[in-house]
């Protein structure tokens, strides 16, 4: 019984370790007209608003859709949260949250059988969330503490192809970036073959082919412009957890600068 109890306090205590770690992350709202997207903002530990910082925008997947602006922090966060990374990096990081009826990506998804099929779209308006994800984007981008030459985006499924797409709608605003198990038309590769790019994907991803990703790959690398590709030949969807364990994952994307 006495271990029992132990064990429980010692996990009632990770989290609430962990739910006190997150609330570094503050609560945020940008409202245009009668839009709003609500977002966390992670501040380094000695912010001083009198520098210039790197700001990282992570994009999550559709399963932290909402607007409770706390479910986008299920994955990434607590890599931006570690020791290591606070103490190494001095940067400012965005967690955004797209709306439930909303989508990152301008893309057409189809459900057969319970099996989801993306048409990704050539061109086209932005979405709601996308829309006031670049207005946020902008918005941060002009404030005093920014480092134009150093900001950065990156997510994960619907946030991995949402990286693809504001990188097509704002290539010259980003330094570098990183998409997971996302995924674009190959048409709109051209647009963003400057900016520096990690592609990862899972091997076995039922959920959204890795097929995608390679067509990105392979697009950029025929326009003369390779990226970083790194597959997990034996996961699925949630190829993010091997990404996220990568070394060198946010010292090759902090290194990078315009």
């Amino acid at each position: 019984m006495k271990k029992l109890i132990a064990l429980w306090c010692f996990a009632l205590a990770l989290v609430q370790a962990k739910a006190q770690d997150f609330s570094q992350f503050k609560k945020e709202i940008l409202v245009q007209g009668a839009d709003t997207l609500k977002y966390r903002i992670l501040y380094p530990e000695h912010f001083d608003p009198a520098k210039k910082y790197p700001i990282v925008f992570f994009l999550h997947g559709r399963g932290e859709s909402g607007n409770d602006n706390e479910k986008q922090l299920t994955h990434g966060a607590q890599m931006f949260l570690a020791d290591d990374f606070r103490k190494k990096f001095e940067a400012v990081v965005i967690f955004p949250q797209c709306a439930e009826q909303s989508y990152w990506a301008n893309v057409e998804i189809e459900a057969v059988n319970t099996k989801r099929f993306f048409t990704f779209v050539k061109g086209g308006e932005p979405t709601q969330s996308m829309s006031l994800l670049l207005q946020l984007t902008d918005k941060m981008v002009k404030q005093p503490f920014a480092d134009k030459n150093k900001i950065y985006v990156g997510g994960l499924s619907m946030g991995g192809m949402g990286t693809f797409e504001v990188l097509r709608r704002r290539p010259s605003t980003f330094a570098a970036a990183f998409a997971i198990c996302g995924g674009d038309n190959v048409a709109n590769a051209k647009k963003y073959q400057h900016v520096p790019l990690w592609i990862f994907h899972g091997g076995l991803d039922d959920v959204v082919s890795p097929q995608f990703s390679y067509g990105i790959y392979r697009e950029l690398k025929k326009l003369g412009h390779e990226p970083k590709f790194t597959i997990y030949l034996k996961a699925n969807h949630n190829s993010w957890d091997s990404a996220f364990a990568e070394p060198e994952l946010l010292p090759w994307l902090l290194s990078q600068h315009k």
